[in-house]
């Protein structure tokens, strides 16, 4: 079978990346990839005092306009391209600004970065279920994702009850080439195997700030494959179906 070509973290210059979104397409457009998502961070935390982040629905609302345009454009050009509408929560954000300036509905994907205690899980699941609460989700959920997880902050920690908080959520995990050491071969019984018995979707990524980072996703694709996961990967590539 041959697999989709997909990175579903990609920074632009609407937060710290160097390029801008077309310039993004143009060069994925280039390098045959079937799914980019695009992830721009959204932090009211330390974080937005260092960097450019989505921080008003103005803002925001530019962002999910451009994607779209260029969506438009790529399927009038007939490319096999697909842009998702991410976005890359710091969980360290305050969760009135989170509920105030984002609505889930509008994006494909929702990365939450900086889940490394108990406390940032349960704060994931207060944002969900408040999603919920409000009807904020509908019939085509955005998709869930962890971004660069550490397996380590999880390692005196019931393991089973974050993966069944993934799997109730259907939170994604990401192989991500920009922190190779999250997946280490010394995770493989106490996270990676048990990603098989709980069917987590995961995704490629290499949490792009710049064009050259693009097509970094040969490391990440061989530890799917070393981890025997293509199964967990097809999981998520079911889920992109959607957005065809």
């Amino acid at each position: 079978m041959i697999l989709p070509k997909i990175n579903l973290h990609i920074h632009s210059n609407f937060s710290d990346g160097k390029n801008t979104v077309e310039q993004i397409v143009d060069r994925a457009n280039e390098l045959k990839f079937n799914f980019i998502a695009i992830t721009d961070h959204f932090s009211d935390s330390w974080k937005a005092n260092i960097i450019k982040t989505l921080n008003s629905y103005d803002i925001i609302n530019d962002y999910l306009n451009e994607i779209e345009i260029l969506n438009r454009d790529l399927k009038k050009a007939k490319s096999n391209l697909k842009i998702l509408k991410g976005i890359e929560i710091d969980l360290e954000s305050s969760f009135n600004y989170i509920m105030k300036l984002i609505h889930p509905k509008e994006f494909d994907i929702i990365l939450f970065e900086y889940l490394d205690n108990p406390e940032s899980l349960a704060f994931v699941q207060k944002i969900i279920s408040e999603w919920r609460k409000k009807k904020k989700l509908g019939k085509k959920n955005p998709l869930f994702g962890l971004a660069h997880f550490d397996p380590a902050n999880f390692i005196y920690f019931d393991m089973s009850i974050l993966l069944n908080i993934m799997s109730k959520y259907h939170i994604y995990y990401e192989f991500n080439s920009n922190y190779p050491q999250f997946y280490s071969t010394k995770y493989k019984e106490l996270f990676f195997d048990k990603l098989i018995l709980f069917k987590i979707p995961i995704a490629v990524s290499s949490d792009a700030h710049y064009l050259n980072q693009l097509d970094e996703i040969d490391e990440p694709i061989s530890m799917i494959e070393y981890y025997d996961l293509v199964d967990n990967f097809k999981i998520l590539l079911e889920k992109l179906d959607k957005f065809q």
